[in-house]
């Protein structure tokens, strides 16, 4: 997967869920772009604008973790966080994510790499 913010182009690996694949086949039909906000100073959240199947566990994000929240939110974690998480993926260099991330409100562009 590609993740495209401002200049910065990141590529994910999807994780082995059925709400990655879910997630791959939305990506199928064409790039999904998110209008992505900070959060508690660890992540970049914001609206899929669809339902996903959620696959939860408990598990403690590290940075490049892309993961669903509640079906229908998407994060970007630069920090971490413990709860009842569903992994989509995972971004393979994580260096300076929060940096590359940005300050504030960014969007976000999700793609089939």
């Amino acid at each position: 997967m590609k993740i495209t913010v401002g200049d910065y182009e990141l590529t994910a690996t999807f994780a082995d869920n059925s709400s990655a694949d879910e997630f791959r086949e939305l990506l199928a039909q064409g790039p999904v772009t998110v209008e992505m906000a900070d959060y508690g100073g660890f992540e970049k959240v914001g609206s899929l604008g669809t339902t996903l199947t959620r696959n939860d566990q408990q598990i403690t994000t590290e940075p490049g973790d892309v993961i669903l929240y509640q079906g229908t939110q998407i994060t970007i974690y630069y920090g971490t966080n413990s709860w009842n998480f569903t992994r989509l993926a995972k971004i393979d260099d994580p260096t300076d994510l929060k940096a590359k991330l940005g300050n504030g409100t960014v969007q976000v562009t999700f793609s089939l790499a």
